[in-house]
C-alpha cells in the first residue's frame, strides 16, 4: 500500500488535467500555462490564457520570458503526443516547478473549455464522450 501512495502522490505532483487547470484559472491561482506545440498548431488554436513556447525553445527562452517563481503547466496536442513531457523535462532541467496537463489541447477542447486562435475566441463545444452534457 505504501508503494501505491508514493506512486500516486508523485503522479499528482507532476500531472494535472484540463478540468483542474481551468478551475485554477477561474480561482485566480498564479501559474504560467505553456503551449509547447509548433507555431502552426498554436495558430490553429490554443488554450485561452496560455503562452506559446515550443519545447525546443524552452531552455533559451523561458529564463528570459517567464517568471521562475511561478509554477508552470505545460501541454501539447493530445495523449498521443509526448511534446508535453519533453517540455516539462526542459522546464525541470532549468529549475522551474512544472506539471504536465494530461490530455493536452485535445481534451481541453473536448471538454468545451475556452480556446482561441489568431482571430480571437473560438466557439465552445462539449463532447459527451468525455464529460456530462446537459440535454
Amino acid at each position: 500500500m505504501t508503494d501505491a501512495i508514493a506512486y500516486f502522490s508523485a503522479k499528482l505532483e507532476h500531472e494535472t488535467d484540463p478540468s483542474d487547470v481551468y478551475a485554477a484559472q477561474r480561482a485566480g491561482d498564479r501559474f504560467t500555462l505553456v503551449d509547447v506545440r509548433s507555431t502552426e498548431a498554436w495558430n490553429q488554436g490554443h488554450v485561452a490564457g496560455a503562452v506559446h513556447m515550443p519545447y525546443r525553445d524552452i531552455a533559451a527562452g523561458a529564463p528570459q520570458e517567464l517568471d521562475p517563481s511561478l509554477p508552470v503547466v505545460v501541454y501539447c496536442w493530445s495523449p498521443g503526443c509526448n511534446a508535453g513531457a519533453k517540455g516539462a523535462l526542459e522546464f525541470a532541467r532549468i529549475g522551474y516547478r512544472v506539471r504536465e496537463m494530461i490530455g493536452g489541447y485535445e481534451y481541453w477542447v473536448r471538454e468545451g473549455l475556452p480556446t482561441e486562435n489568431a482571430a480571437g475566441p473560438v466557439p465552445r463545444t462539449f463532447d459527451p464522450l468525455v464529460m456530462y452534457v446537459r440535454p
